[in-house]
Parts: C-alpha cells; sequence; structure tokens
C-alpha cells in the first residue's frame, strides 16, 4: 500500500525530549516496536500537532516478556480483562491475555502506554478481527524521526474503533482523534483511503469519518 509522503523539503523538529526518553529506552528492545497514538503522527508530519498528554507505542503479544524486560524499572501496570479497568497492581510479568495494554508513569513528566497488537504470520490482526488484517510491511515506516512508527491509515483505523463506536453509541469522535484524522487525512493515498473505508465500515458503519474518506 503506498502512502502519500511529506515533504522533505520542509524542516523537521528535533524529536521532543519525552518521545527521544522512550527511544533511548527501547534503543536495546529485542523484537519490534514503534511509536502510535499523537506522537507518530507528528513523527509522520514532522512537526508539533497538538499538545500530548502521554507517549504510546504498540509492540506485538508475543514480545510481552521482552517488554517487561525493558520497562520494569518504570513501574508498570498491565491491564487485560483479568483485572479491572482502574487497577493500580504493578506488572510483574503476568502473561496478559488480549486486549490488553501496559500502563506506566516513569516520573511526573509523562504517561507512557504499551498498546499490544496482534499479527498472524506476516499479517497485522486489528482488534482481533480476522477480517481485517494488513501486511506487517505495509502497517509501519520510519518516520521522519527516524523512529519506527505505525502508518497513517493504522492510526486513523485505531482511533476511529475506540470502545464507543465498537459498541455504536454513537458519539462523537474524542476531539483529539479528530484533531488526528484532520492531520492525516491529507496525506493518505487512495489505496489507504480505500482499505480504511472498508475497514472501518465493516467495524463500525455508521461512523461519521466514513463520509469523509
Amino acid at each position: 500500500m503506498s502512502l502519500s509522503l511529506p515533504d522533505r523539503r520542509q524542516p523537521v523538529e528535533p524529536v521532543p525530549e519525552q518521545v527521544a526518553r522512550v527511544a533511548e529506552l527501547m534503543s536495546a528492545f529485542r523484537a519490534d516496536w514503534f511509536l502510535c497514538g499523537g506522537w507518530a503522527v507528528d513523527a509522520w508530519l514532522g512537526r508539533r500537532t497538538r499538545d500530548h498528554h502521554d507517549i504510546e507505542i504498540a509492540a506485538f503479544q508475543e514480545d510481552q516478556a521482552a517488554i517487561f524486560e525493558r520497562i520494569a524499572g518504570w513501574q508498570p501496570i498491565g491491564h487485560d480483562d483479568n483485572v479491572a479497568d482502574d487497577t493500580k497492581e504493578p506488572w510483574d510479568g503476568r502473561r496478559l491475555d488480549m486486549p490488553a495494554h501496559v500502563h506506566a508513569r516513569p516520573d511526573d513528566a509523562f504517561d507512557f502506554e504499551v498498546q499490544l497488537c496482534e499479527r498472524a504470520g506476516g499479517e497485522w490482526v486489528f482488534n482481533r478481527e480476522p477480517r481485517i488484517t494488513l501486511p506487517v510491511s505495509a502497517c509501519t515506516y520510519a518516520s521522519r524521526w527516524g523512529l519506527p512508527a505505525v502508518s497513517p491509515e493504522v492510526m486513523i483505523f485505531y482511533k476511529a474503533h475506540q470502545p464507543v463506536w465498537r459498541h455504536e453509541r454513537r458519539k462523537p469522535p474524542r476531539p483529539h482523534d479528530e484533531l488526528d484524522f484532520v492531520a492525516l487525512l491529507p496525506h493518505l493515498s487512495d489505496a489507504a483511503r480505500s482499505w480504511l473505508r472498508e475497514a472501518i465500515g465493516l467495524v463500525s458503519p455508521a461512523h461519521p469519518w466514513l463520509a469523509r474518506l
């Protein structure tokens, strides 16, 4: 799947300090990881688009032992269906069942989250929905900051597939997700738009972004 690349003639801002700190931590990670969420939007565009309350990365479920090894010193808390959403129980490395994520707060400066994702062979499987896949190689890119990040259409899909839309509660997208969608929309290729329309339509056929894709 081809994507419209940002204009490389535009100046690229330095990697923000908090993102650089995460990149340094993950530099010795022996498996795949990728920036995701709002910081990945900025990494794709090479500039700050909005304020961010946390830093998110994506990694694969089978690599969670290696994740624990890297972030154990950041007081991580594991979230899956086996514990309450508001648990504050430290993650001791137990295997997390999908869907799952890990939250950490290294200090008062920022929050850090690892979103666990699934893959089967060379395919990225989205939200335990086997009908929606992409080759892993099409889901990631080397960002303008030189850091791995998820591709724009993958970010938009996950932002569209929030719980309020998974259960068809018809709430509008969260304000920060709307900002990210607007920032990324001009950079989507025709193929990426087509994939997004099909993927979002399968899980959230009434989603308001569909008409804008």
